[in-house]
């Protein structure tokens, strides 16, 4: 089962033998941690292939631990140093952006979709054009081309297993037999580093600053983009395509304990949530196991020891990229498109110094007055739409 696409689960005599997994983004945190549980259950998987975009040490080191059967580079530059690295293991190396997608399609039951960015996008759909169990890590893949994405999904019979911690907790909790029984979903955000911070503070924020999270490990932009709540606006277009339910039945809290990883609220009136510790092992275990469940090391939820979780409604003066991308999803089209691209292009010239915090907001805002909302029939529209966003936001900043 999927969000919004019904799918056979594997039939016993599927799970007797070891379950063949492809991570893309096998270096990032998402990547690293699923190759720490990949590791723990080595009867139960084998891996087929890894990719990486440059840290070919760490891609080659994965590879020979794992006996992966093929690794891709992302960057053409670096395939001999990939072909040095394994000399002698036997393992199939290839380097560039078509090796990705070779990489996407190779035979395998799960695929772990874990570039970050728009660049995940085309490797994502070759994983879904073959039909592939796709667990899915890149949020931007949904918001950029999320009908085409979901379409595909119901064409190929494939299965899409959210693997953020927030869609995967609604996954656990959300009847898809009777989606009309469902009131509303609700994400939870920790608010990142800067939740009590006041809006001038915001202006002098730095990149260290920024990409320290309270209770987190994630990469440099994942963690700019939870420093701003971006990452929770695009959390929710991607719940929009993940659960099929419109804007304003979509709602935010901060949760600063982050053991409520998100909610769904019935007609009833019951509210079901999914806690655990912030261990992103947890989700990508769901991810990998399903329909069935695997032992996981996150540390083990002590409420007696926490003795109190708190929430808050987000303040949308200092957080209004999440009013940004609420704004996109109702807009439609090319908008959500539109409005991660700029936002790559600025969370990266924040990273660089070259411009303030709460800049970052204010690019996006200025790129989606600029470019006007178009239809996205295909994904050639949606590569035309990221491109003159990211070239308007160029010029945003460099203006």
């Amino acid at each position: 089962m999927t969000p919004r696409t019904a799918a056979r689960a594997p039939r016993p005599a599927e799970r007797a033998r070891p379950k063949r997994v492809s991570v893309l983004g096998a270096t990032g945190s998402v990547g690293g941690n699923t190759l720490d549980l990949l590791e723990r259950h080595a009867g139960r998987y084998e891996v087929e292939a890894l990719t990486a975009n440059t840290n070919v040490e760490l891609l080659a080191s994965q590879a020979r631990k794992l006996r992966a059967r093929f690794v891709a580079i992302a960057d053409p530059l670096k395939w001999r140093a990939l072909k040095t690295a394994l000399s002698g293991s036997g393992i199939e190396s290839a380097a560039g952006g078509e090796a990705v997608i070779e990489a996407a399609k190779r035979e395998a039951d799960i695929v772990v979709a874990a570039i970050v960015g728009a660049a995940g996008l085309d490797p994502t759909l070759a994983a879904i054009e073959s039909g592939k169990a796709v667990a899915l890590a890149n949020k931007e893949c949904l918001v950029c081309a999320g009908d085409l994405l979901v379409e595909r999904v119901r064409a190929k019979g494939g299965v899409l297993l959210p693997v953020d911690s927030e869609h995967n907790a609604i996954f656990q909790v959300f009847d898809f037999a009777r989606p009309e029984s469902v009131e509303r979903i609700i994400l939870t955000a920790s608010g990142g580093p800067f939740r009590d911070w006041s809006v001038e503070a915001l202006a002098r924020a730095t990149p260290a600053q920024a990409v320290a999270h309270p209770n987190w490990s994630m990469g440099a932009k994942i963690s700019v983009d939870s420093a701003t709540m971006m990452n929770k606006g695009l959390e929710l277009i991607e719940a929009h395509h993940l659960f099929g339910l419109p804007e304003e039945r979509i709602e935010v809290l901060i949760h600063p304990q982050s053991v409520v990883h998100s909610l769904v609220a019935y007609v009833d009136g019951s509210v079901l949530a999914q806690l655990g510790t912030p261990d992103m092992r947890t989700p990508i275990a769901c991810a990998l196991a399903w329909p069935d469940r695997i032992p996981t090391p996150s540390r083990r939820l002590d409420l007696a020891a926490l003795g109190s979780l708190t929430f808050a409604a987000p303040d949308p003066a200092r957080f209004p990229a999440l009013t940004l991308a609420r704004e996109a999803l109702v807009a439609g089209g090319s908008a959500p498109t539109v409005l991660n691209a700029a936002n790559e292009v600025a969370v990266a010239a924040f990273l660089e110094g070259r411009i303030g915090f709460l800049d970052i907001a204010a690019t996006v805002e200025r790129v989606l007055a600029a470019i006007p909302v178009t239809r996205l029939a295909s994904l050639d529209d949606v590569r035309a739409a990221d491109a003159a966003a990211r070239a308007a936001a160029a010029r945003a900043i460099d203006g």
